[in-house]
């Protein structure tokens, strides 16, 4: 952890990871990536059903 008196930066306790930890949060990091790219394409999805349907509207 670093603290910040003043103009000096010092370190009161350095946390080290360990090669699983760091392979673990990597892996979560990429799967919250992939969901929210799944959830981009799903509102794309939508946009385009509703311009879809207003487009249908428009011609009733």
């Amino acid at each position: 952890m670093v603290s910040t008196t003043g103009d000096v930066d010092f370190v009161e306790e350095e946390t080290h990871f360990i090669s699983a930890s760091t392979q673990i949060l990597i892996r979560e990091i990429m799967v919250c990536n992939h969901d929210l790219e799944q959830i981009k394409q799903n509102i794309h999805d939508v946009q385009k059903r509703m311009i879809n349907i207003i487009d249908i509207l428009g011609k009733i």
